[in-house]
C-alpha cells in the first residue's frame, strides 16, 4: 500500500503534517478528513527514508548516510513492541502497521512505513533493514536474518530487545557514574583558572610594593597568577587547539589505535574499559550464537561492539585462526589481551558444547565486576577531588595570609 505525506489544517485551525498509507490519494484524503484534517497537499512517497530538506516546501528526500532517526532507547523500545506483536500472532506487515500507528516521531513513522511498503513488494525484512545502516546495526540485521531463516523471528526479536536493553543500561550506568566527577573537574578547573587569572593578581598586587622578602608560597602564587593573567588568551587557545588536534587524531586509524592502547594501560580506567569491552563481546556473541548466527560471522560482528581497536584486532586475529581450524580460546589466550578467566570459561564451553551458556555467564560476571569497580571508583573520586580542591584553596589562602601576618608582626615590633 502506498505511503503519502500530507499537509493540511485541523478543525481548530492549526496546521498538520504527517504520514498516512492509503490505496490512492483520494482514499488518503478521505482518511484525513475522517481524522479531522483538511489536506491541502498529498504527495506519494516511494523512496527509502523520509526527511525534510530546508527550502523544499515539504519535499521528502532520502536520508542515506545521514544520522539515525532513532536513539538507542527508541530502537530497544520499538524492537520490544515488534517482538510482542509477532508473539501475539500478528502478521509481519500488520505488526509494522501497528508500530507506524503508535509512533509519534515523524521520521520514525516514515522509516517503518517505508519498511512495511518494501516488504509488501516482496523483500525480506533483513534485506530492507540492511539499507538503513544508521538505524539498524550489523548485529541487528544478522540476527533478524537468522530469525527469518529459522522461522523464529519473534523469539529472535525478543532476544534482540533484551540485548539492546542490557547494552543501553550498561551505557547509562557508565555515563551516570562518570558524569558527576567530570562535571566537578570541569567546574573546579574553570573556577581555579578564573581565580588565578583575575582575582589573585588584584589581591597580591599590594605585595609588590613591599621591600622585603616574601614567603615562597606567596612567590609561587604570584608567579603562576602573573603568568595566567598575562597569557590567558594563549592558554585558552592552547587548550582548544590541543582538543582539536586530539579530535582529528582520533579520526585516524593510527591515532585511534594509540588512544585505545593508552586507555587499556591506564590504572583503574584501563581495567574498567577492558571489562566493559569483554562484557559486550560475551553478551553479543551469546545472543548471536543462540539466535543461529554462525560463529565466524558472529565474531566478525561482535568485535565491533567492543569499541577498542586493540581488542578488536585480537578478536579478528583469533577469528582468522578459528577459520584455519583452531578453537576460540587458544588464539584469544595467545593475544595476551584477555584475562585467564575469559579464555578458561570459553575453553570449558567449547569442550562441553555449551559455549553460548558460558558466554552468557561470562557476561554476567563481568557486568558485576564493572558495577563493583565503577561504584568503588566513584566513591573514591569524590573525596579525592574534594581534598584536591580543598588543598589548592588552602595553599592560595596561606600564600596570601603569610605576608599579612609578617606585616602585622613588623608593626607590633
Amino acid at each position: 500500500m502506498p505511503v503519502y505525506h500530507y499537509r493540511g489544517y485541523r478543525t481548530d485551525g492549526g496546521s498538520a503534517t504527517g504520514i498516512i498509507d492509503a490505496e490512492n490519494p483520494k482514499v488518503a484524503r478521505l482518511k484525513l478528513r475522517k481524522e479531522g484534517i483538511f489536506p491541502t497537499e498529498v504527495a506519494e512517497h516511494t523512496r527509502p527514508l523520509l526527511g525534510r530538506t530546508a527550502g523544499t516546501k515539504g519535499e521528502l528526500t532520502v536520508r542515506t548516510g545521514r544520522a539515525a532517526v532513532m536513539t538507542a532507547g527508541e530502537l530497544a523500545l520499538v524492537t520490544r513492541q515488534f517482538a510482542t506483536l509477532l508473539i501475539a500472532g500478528l502478521p509481519l506487515v500488520d505488526a509494522l502497521g501497528v508500530i507506524v500507528d503508535q509512533t509519534d516521531k515523524k521520521p520514525v513513522k516514515a522509516l517503518f512505513a517505508d519498511i512495511r511498503e518494501q516488504i509488501r513488494n516482496g523483500r525480506s525484512l533483513s534485506d530492507v533493514l540492511e539499507t538503513h545502516p544508521k538505524d539498524f546495526s550489523r548485529i541487528y540485521v544478522h540476527m533478524v536474518r537468522a530469525g527469518e531463516a529459522s522461522g523464529a523471528l519473534d523469539q529472535i526479536l525478543t532476544r534482540l530487545a533484551d540485548f539492546l536493553e542490557k547494552q543501553l543500561a550498561l551505557k547509562h550506568k557508565i555515563t551516570n557514574a562518570l558524569l558527576y566527577p567530570v562535571l566537578m573537574l570541569i567546574i573546579g578547573i574553570t573556577l581555579l583558572f578564573f581565580l588565578m587569572t583575575f582575582v589573585v593578581p588584584k589581591i597580591t598586587a599590594v605585595f609588590s610594593d613591599m621591600h622585603q622578602a616574601l614567603p615562597w608560597p606567596t612567590v609561587a602564587l604570584m608567579t603562576v597568577s602573573s603568568f595566567c593573567s598575562d597569557y590567558w588568551q594563549w592558554l585558552v587557545g592552547l587548550v582548544l587547539g590541543s582538543l582539536l588536534l586530539v579530535q582529528r587524531a582520533l579520526h585516524t586509524e593510527r591515532g585511534r589505535m594509540a588512544a585505545d592502547r593508552l586507555v587499556l594501560r591506564l590504572p583503574l580506567i584501563g581495567d574498567v574499559a577492558r571489562k566493559v569491552s569483554i562484557s559486550r563481546l560475551a553478551s553479543t556473541l551469546a545472543t548471536m550464537l543462540a539466535s543461529g548466527v554462525q560463529l565466524l560471522d558472529a565474531l566478525d560482528v561482535a568485535k565491533r561492539v567492543m569499541n577498542n581497536r586493540i581488542l578488536e584486532e585480537a578478536v579478528e586475529s583469533a577469528r582468522q585462526n578459528i577459520r584455519e581450524g583452531e578453537t576460540v580460546a587458544d588464539p584469544l589466550k595467545r593475544s595476551g589481551e584477555f584475562p585467564a578467566l575469559v579464555t578458561h570459561m570459553i575453553a570449558v564451553g567449547e569442550r562441553s558444547g555449551e559455549l553460548e551458556e558460558m558466554l552468557r555467564r561470562l557476561s554476567q560476571i563481568y557486568d558485576g565486576e564493572v558495577d563493583r569497580v565503577i561504584t568503588r571508583l566513584t566513591s573514591l573520586m569524590e573525596p579525592i577531588m574534594i581534598l584536591a580542591m580543598g588543598g589548592i584553596v588552602f595553599f592560595i589562602v596561606v600564600a596570601i595570609l603569610l605576608p599579612i601576618f609578617e606585616m602585622g608582626q613588623m608593626v607590633r615590633a
